[in-house]
C-alpha cells in the first residue's frame, strides 16, 4: 500500500494560536469561582470495585429490612379507564365504531374496582360512562344495520 501523503499531497500543518486567541493570565474567570479557568471541567474519576456488604456489616450498623416491607404497586388504572370511557362516549355520540374503546374502558374500570389502591369514584365513573358509550355505539350500529337492510 502506498502512503497517501507521498502522492504529492501536503501534510496538514498545525500552527500555534495567535496572540488574540490566547488567554492572558488571570483575566477570565467564572462568576463566583476564585481560580478561573485553570481547572479542567472534568477529570478522571477513580473507580473502585465494591461488592455487596456482608450480613455482619449490616448487623454491625443496626440496619435490617423490616418484616412488613412490601412492594407497593403505584400504577393506577382508574384514570386510564376514565380517559378511555370519555373518548368512547365522545366517539359514540357520532359513530358506532367507538365500541372497542368502550369495552376496553369497561374492562379497565372493573379491574380497577377490584384493586384496593385505586380511586373508587373514578373507577365507578369510568364504568358508568363506558357502559353508556357501549350502549350508544350499539344503538348506532343497530341503526346503521337497519339502514342498509341487514337487520329487519
Amino acid at each position: 500500500m502506498t502512503d497517501p501523503r507521498s502522492e504529492g499531497s501536503e501534510v496538514p500543518r498545525v500552527e500555534q494560536p495567535s496572540a488574540e486567541v490566547e488567554r492572558p493570565e488571570g483575566t477570565a474567570s467564572v462568576p463566583g469561582a476564585s481560580k478561573g479557568y485553570a481547572k479542567l471541567p472534568t477529570a478522571p474519576v477513580p473507580v473502585e470495585r465494591e461488592s455487596v456488604p456482608d450480613a455482619e456489616e449490616f448487623a454491625a450498623s443496626g440496619w435490617a429490612p423490616s418484616a412488613d416491607a412490601r412492594h407497593t404497586d403505584d400504577a393506577r388504572l382508574a384514570p386510564w379507564a376514565l380517559f378511555a370511557a370519555i373518548v368512547a362516549l365522545a366517539t359514540s355520540m357520532f359513530v358506532g365504531w367507538g365500541i372497542p374503546v368502550a369495552v376496553v374502558a369497561v374492562i379497565a374500570a372493573i379491574m380497577s374496582l377490584r384493586r384496593p389502591i385505586e380511586n373508587r369514584a373514578m373507577a365507578m365513573w369510568a364504568l358508568v360512562l363506558g357502559v353508556f358509550a357501549a350502549l350508544f355505539s350499539t344503538g348506532w350500529l343497530i341503526w346503521a344495520a337497519m339502514q342498509f337492510e341487514i337487520l329487519g
